[in-house]
């Protein structure tokens, strides 16, 4: 398979997700060979059998939570034993905060024998699977949720990955990647610890990737067509964002320029 990335779901908030308005499935990444899985909520194990889809969990190599909240580790536990076969395989690696593994455990202690290792996620944390490298640079705010969004760096391509956070003014300075992912909750600002549009366009902005990509919307977002506020962000930030859609494929050899 191509060097991609899958999106399984696009729904950021508790009404979206509970009401399924988007699905929640998710990330799915192939780099250089090597199939990761990012945030596998609600319905995730469903999406990839899905005759759209037709992704094999048991290809997996990895499996990383930015952090425990349902929306995004609620299907980890069957993804765990859906990628080791049922347990039969003992094969991938489940990357967590330790929030979600000891102090509040969504990951389930018998599915973790499945695995070939656990790996507990931490500020500043740097991790490896197959030719991918990935960090965790700095923990976010939000709530009193451990989170950590993700850089991916492989052979051809470097990925940044904005979770759920309140705004500040580090987050701009830890994610360059060229390709950079940014969950964008709100339309407007408030005091949720959540990401809006105006915090999208400062990070942008300031980062200039070459790609950004916009997801995990709530309602205030869909009402107002995210696909709509993408366009007028390009415009506006001089950079190529799109709006994810659920079962999107961004195909990353397009994006990539001559000399990377």
């Amino acid at each position: 398979m191509s060097d991609r990335i899958i999106f399984l779901g696009t729904a950021g908030a508790r009404f979206v997700v509970t009401s399924q308005i988007r699905a929640s499935g998710g990330m799915w990444f192939t780099l250089e060979g090597t199939n990761l899985y990012l945030d596998p909520g609600p319905g995730a194990l469903v999406k990839c059998r899905s005759k759209r889809e037709k992704l094999d969990p048991a290809k997996l190599d990895g499996i990383i939570l930015s952090h425990r909240h349902l929306d995004h580790s609620s299907d980890v536990n069957i993804m765990i034993e859906a990628m080791t076969k049922g347990g039969f395989e003992r094969r991938g690696k489940i990357f967590a905060p330790v929030q979600a593994l000891e102090d509040d455990p969504v990951i389930l202690r018998y599915v973790r024998d499945y695995v070939e290792e656990v790996v507990t996620l931490r500020e500043g944390g740097s991790y490896q699977v197959g030719e991918v490298e990935f960090t965790t640079p700095i923990r976010h705010i939000h709530g009193n949720a451990e989170t950590y969004g993700v850089n991916f760096r492989s052979p051809s391509f470097t990925i940044s990955y904005i979770t759920d956070t309140k705004f500040f003014p580090e987050l701009i300075g830890h994610y360059r990647g060229k390709f950079l992912i940014i969950n964008v909750v709100r339309l407007k600002p408030s005091d949720l610890d959540h990401l809006c549009l105006e915090d999208a366009e400062r990070i942008i902005n300031e980062v200039q990737p070459r790609l950004a990509v916009l997801t995990h919307f709530g309602m205030t977002m869909i009402r107002a067509k995210p696909w709509e506020l993408a366009a007028d962000l390009s415009q506006r930030t001089g950079v190529e964002v799109i709006a994810a859609r659920d079962g999107m494929i961004i195909e990353l050899e397009k994006w990539k320029e001559e000399g990377d």
